[in-house]
């Protein structure tokens, strides 16, 4: 207020015309991470609510980016290209906040000084240099108060370290989308970008493989989440997901999280806010590689493929369902195949072991007399036993 802003003031100071701006941005170093910032945290779809602002260090808005309904509401404000949202350009807000501190910060209504600002909340955190400290600028999103969580803030400062790598690489850094991107030291090496060539989803295990053979464990919420992708070609929005994992308490936000750290970053497509694989990624799960031999008949080799549960430690029930749908197309082709040899590995599977319509099918094909069927006969009753359920057929 020393300064001269009012609270009943809305009218940040403009340095510059929306036309000039273009130029800026052509000159400034965070274009080249814009891209990226733009496929993790912007929405600029019709039923978009958050905006994704990016300024330079004074705080100069230079990008700005969200559904037409926002931008026409931050207009309202000049919330827009040009304008400093500094301390001295607007008051307190987050942008400004970041720029003193020089830390991540989150704001909610009258924590803003200007009262129009107030039906706001808005997250920010500054960009570095991470090789020099140097202050590039300060990324912020900024909603309606019903948007913005504390997850919003751990969104924000993770997608700020994924802009930072290729900021503090000396020649410009690696592209964006690699595994895991930390800090570059002044003495950093290009280094190519890990690829991840297929998902391991099938066990209790569940890992990305990366180009050279390594195998980067994943954890089970994050192998859920691929495990979904994995399922469905037209992609899931973030809502969808959020609701199949977290039930009526999901929201968009800890899906974007999650998405941000995950090692497949880079082999996914995002696009108003609907993620889904990209062509290289599509069909290289252990689930995927199985419905493909299914649906070219390779029964056998199906067989060998299928040696665990989809995620078997998943109590998620879209994911139990995308197991049982997987058993049954896998228990049904076995026991169409009329092999005995193909149902006996199939009973010799733990996924297999209680198929009892697969015993009745071994039964017709070699008999009651058996050896081998009346183990897996007994195996199956176990089984099932041990699951509390009633079997059909008892063994001999």
């Amino acid at each position: 207020m020393a300064l001269g802003i009012s609270p009943d003031q809305h009218s940040p100071r403009h340095l510059h015309e929306v036309s000039d701006v273009l130029e800026l941005r052509r000159e400034h170093r965070l274009q080249q991470v814009m891209p990226a910032l733009h496929d993790l945290l912007a929405d600029d779809s019709s039923s978009g609510r958050h905006l994704l602002v990016l300024t330079d260090a004074r705080g100069e808005i230079l990008w700005r980016v969200g559904s037409p309904e926002e931008l026409r509401r931050a207009d309202r404000l000049e919330f827009s290209e040009g304008a400093d949202w500094s301390e001295a350009g607007i008051g307190t807000n987050a942008i400004s906040e970041a720029l003193v501190t020089g830390r991540p910060v989150q704001l909610f209504s009258a924590e803003h000084l200007v009262r129009t600002h107030h039906e706001w909340a808005c997250t920010a955190a500054p960009i570095t240099d991470s090789a020099t400290g140097e202050l590039l600028g300060v990324l912020d999103v900024s909603g309606p108060l019903d948007t913005i969580s504390a997850v919003t803030l751990r969104m924000v400062r993770c997608a700020v370290r994924v802009a930072e790598a290729p900021l503090g690489a000396p020649d410009g850094g690696t592209p964006l989308g690699g595994l895991s991107p930390g800090r570059a030291s002044r003495q950093a090496v290009r280094r190519p970008v890990a690829t991840v060539e297929s998902l391991e989803l099938l066990g209790d295990k569940p890992a990305a493989v990366l180009a050279d053979g390594s195998r980067v464990p994943l954890t089970l919420r994050r192998a859920e989440i691929l495990a979904l992708l994995d399922s469905r070609s037209q992609g899931w929005s973030a809502e969808e997901l959020a609701y199949e994992l977290y039930g009526d308490a999901g929201t968009p936000q800890a899906i974007w999280t999650e998405m941000f750290r995950s090692v497949h970053a880079g082999r996914y497509t995002v696009e108003s806010n609907t993620y889904w694989f990209t062509a290289g990624l599509v069909g290289r799960s252990g689930s995927g590689r199985v419905l493909w031999l299914l649906h070219e008949g390779h029964v056998a080799d199906t067989l060998g493929a299928y040696r665990a549960s989809l995620l078997s430690r998943s109590g998620t029930l879209a994911v139990q369902l995308l197991r049982d749908q997987l058993d049954l197309a896998v228990g049904s082709t076995v026991r169409s195949s009329y092999e005995a040899g193909l149902l006996f590995e199939w009973l010799s599977t733990d996924t297999g072991a209680a198929d009892f319509e697969a015993v009745e099918a071994l039964d017709r094909l070699v008999g009651r007399g058996d050896a081998r069927y009346r183990y897996l006969s007994f195996r199956a009753s176990s089984t099932l036993g041990n699951m509390g359920s009633n079997p059909t057929v008892t063994a001999t």
